[in-house]
């Protein structure tokens, strides 16, 4: 299996988490959190098997970095709100 089809299932798998916790029926950050979470991961696999960036790790490491702090802040504001 090349590494773009293992991509393609595991953003399968994560579009279906994510389908699943919206017609789970929760609300609020009970929702919003996990959906972050599933989304940052969607980003990882894009940036790391689609881009390409598995070969520059410390590029990657800087995205994950961003997308991580991206994450944690709106986060932060759902639970907040």
């Amino acid at each position: 299996m090349t590494r773009a089809t293992k991509a393609w299932a595991m953003l399968l798998a994560l579009s279906a988490a994510s389908t699943a916790l919206a017609a789970s029926g929760l609300v609020g950050a009970a929702l919003v959190v996990p959906v972050l979470v599933l989304s940052g991961l969607k980003a990882h696999v894009i940036l790391r098997d689609y881009l390409g960036l598995w070969v520059a790790p410390a590029w990657l490491r800087g995205f994950d970095l961003g997308l991580t702090l991206l994450i944690l802040a709106f986060g932060g504001l759902a639970l907040a709100a």
